[in-house]
C-alpha cells in the first residue's frame, strides 16, 4: 500500500464517522502502522491483517482510538494504558491528543521495546513505558484516564482502575459488549458500541 492509498482510505474510514484527520497526524499514523508492520513480522504484536490491511483493520487500530480521543480536549491530562501490546488505542490517541501525560504498561519485554522505538520514532513528549504487568503499577499513581483493550474485563481491571483514577475520572474499555461491564465504582456514559467509557464515582 502507498502513501496516498494509506491516507485515502484512512480518511475515508475517519469520514464515516465525522472525524478530521490533519496531515501531520495522516503522517504519524502512517509511520505508526509501517513500524507496527514491520516489527509484527518478528513479534505478535496484532492478528490483524497488516501487510493488506482491511478497513476492519484501520477501524481497530486506528479509527476507533481517534473516535475516543473526541471524548476528551487536548490538555494535560494524566493518562495510564494498560497492556498497551502493540501501541492501539495508546500511540493513535495520543497524536491526536499531545498533551496528554501518557504511561503504557506492558508486562511483556519485547513488546515494551516496541513501544519505546515507536514513541521515539513519532517524536511523542510526555510518554513513560512501564514494562510491568498492570497489577503491578505503584499505588501512588494517580490517572484522569484509564483505558484498556486487549486485557480481561474482570474484576482485577476494574479494581485497578478504580485504584488509579482520580474521582472523576474516566476509564475507557474498547470492547464489542459494553453491556457486560460492570463495577460499583463505575458509572457508563454514552458511547458507540466500539468501546465503553465510564464515569468514576469514587476512587480510593
Amino acid at each position: 500500500m502507498t502513501s496516498p492509498e494509506f491516507r485515502e482510505l484512512l480518511r475515508w474510514r475517519a469520514k464515516a464517522l465525522n472525524l478530521l484527520v490533519s496531515d501531520a497526524q495522516a503522517i504519524a499514523l502512517e509511520t505508526y502502522f509501517r513500524l507496527l508492520a514491520q516489527w509484527n513480522s518478528k513479534i505478535n504484536l496484532t492478528a490483524l491483517p497488516l501487510s493488506k490491511p482491511t478497513d476492519a483493520t484501520f477501524d481497530r487500530l486506528l479509527i476507533e482510538p481517534l473516535a475516543a480521543a473526541q471524548f476528551f480536549e487536548d490538555a494535560e491530562l494524566r493518562w495510564i494504558d494498560l497492556g498497551s501490546g502493540g501501541g492501539s488505542p495508546a500511540l493513535p490517541m495520543k497524536i491526536a491528543r499531545p498533551r496528554f501525560q501518557l504511561t503504557m504498561v506492558e508486562s511483556k519485554t519485547r513488546k515494551a521495546a516496541f513501544l519505546r522505538e515507536a514513541t521515539r520514532r513519532l517524536e511523542l513528549r510526555d510518554v513513560e513505558i512501564a514494562n510491568v504487568r498492570f497489577e503491578a503499577l505503584s499505588a501512588n499513581r494517580t490517572a484522569d484516564l484509564v483505558t484498556a483493550r486487549a486485557v480481561r474485563t474482570d474484576s482485577t481491571l476494574f479494581e485497578t482502575a478504580a485504584g488509579l483514577l482520580r474521582t472523576g475520572g474516566r476509564l475507557l474499555i474498547f470492547s464489542t459488549t459494553p453491556e457486560a461491564l460492570k463495577h460499583s465504582k463505575f458509572v457508563p456514559l454514552p458511547a458507540p458500541s466500539s468501546f465503553a467509557v465510564f464515569h468514576v464515582k469514587h476512587s480510593r
